[in-house]
Formats: structure tokens, sequence, C-alpha cells
């Protein structure tokens, strides 16, 4: 596995220590990390109120994800929208969900449907006026707002590693499933004047990458 968002959660290996079975390789956190992105959300735009949840049901994950942000939102006084994409012809639909239901900002989920039309789901959002916030650098870079979370380019890289050792003999049930240690932050801030937001400069200066 290069990304898996939760291996032990989706029931592919007994635990990230000691996979057993045929199976190891890099994790990326994707539930855990779905609660800091509501709350960069809320830090960037704080009067939101509604945030919209945009998924696929059936990835592995997501679940996990809906639960860490369903007890986040608590938290930060807010409420979740969940929206489920399971075809591409559904993101205009969800969109049309999250207008009725008056969400004002939108948070991604991995979604396989949703990274393949990255670039129709960031114009949606901005088209909306929405701040949203992205599970992967390419959404922000085909022009979303914001990126928070592991680099797929460097787990893709490290993964390697890993086929380096078993190539060598080890077994793959026997490599412990390695955690990202490194997060990143990206904004977008000619996407940010597109809907009339000003990011704060404290997360700002917290900024990886500045897309200007």
């Amino acid at each position: 596995m290069t990304n898996d968002p939760d291996p032990v959660g989706s029931g592919f290996v007994a635990s990230l220590a000691w996979p057993a079975g045929n199976i190891t390789g890099l994790s990326t956190l994707a539930p855990e990390l779905s609660g800091k992105r509501l709350e960069l959300l809320g830090e960037i735009a704080p009067k939101l109120s509604r945030v919209a949840v945009i998924g696929t049901s059936t990835q592995p994950g997501q679940a996990q994800a809906i639960k860490e942000l369903e007890l986040a939102a608590r938290n930060f006084k807010m409420q979740i929208q969940q929206v489920d994409v399971l075809k591409i012809n559904d993101i205009e639909i969800a969109f049309r969900a999250i207008s009725t239901g008056r969400a004002d900002g939108l948070l991604t989920l991995t979604s396989p449907i949703l990274r393949s039309q990255r670039a129709q789901l960031a114009d949606l959002a901005v088209k909306n006026r929405i701040p949203a916030i992205y599970n992967d650098i390419q959404f922000v870079e085909a022009g979303g707002l914001i990126f928070y979370g592991v680099s797929f380019r460097d787990l893709d890289r490290h993964a390697a590693s890993f086929v380096d050792k078993i190539l060598q003999g080890a077994k793959p049930g026997d490599l412990p499933i390695e955690q990202p240690s490194k997060f990143e932050l990206v904004i977008n801030l000619k996407t940010a004047k597109q809907i009339g937001l000003i990011i704060p400069p404290n997360v700002l200066t917290r900024a990886d990458k500045v897309i200007r």
C-alpha cells in the first residue's frame, strides 16, 4: 500500500505494528486528519456553522473519517452535512444539495471519483463562493482553496523502500505499516480573492506553500 487511509479500520491488516498476512506499506492517517481540516476551515472562516462533507461512501476509511468529523464538529459548534458522490455525474447534484442545505463550508474526503474531477469540484466551490479544504494537493493546484495533509508524492517515493526490503527477502507481514510524520499546508490566495475571503495572517504564516 502506498497511501491507504485506514488499513486497520478497513480490515486489511491486523495492526500497524504487525500487519500479518501479505500486506504492508504506508497509511495516510486520513480519518484522524479530517478533524484537523475542519479546525483549519474554521480558522479561515470563523463564522462557519454548517460544513458539507463530500466523499464516496463505498471508499475504505470514510466511515471512520465521518466519526472523527462529527466529534470535531461538536467541539467547534458546527453542523455536518454529508454528501455522497458515487459517480461523476453526482458532483453537480451534490452542489445543488449543498446549496439547498445552506452549507457555508466544504471539506472533501478520500475519493478517486472526486480526485479525477478535481478541477470541476474546485470550480464549483469557487462559483458558489464556498471556502473549501481538500484532502489532496492536486485540488489546490487545480484551483481549490486550501490543502492540508500528507504529501502523496513523498509517500509514493517512500514506498520504494518497502519494495526494496521485500525483494531482499523480507515478509510483508513482518514490516510495520508506517504513518506519515510530515504534513503540508498549501493555500491558494488567487482562489481566496475570487471568493472574497481574507486568509488570517496566523494561518498564512504556517503555510508550506502559497499560490499567488
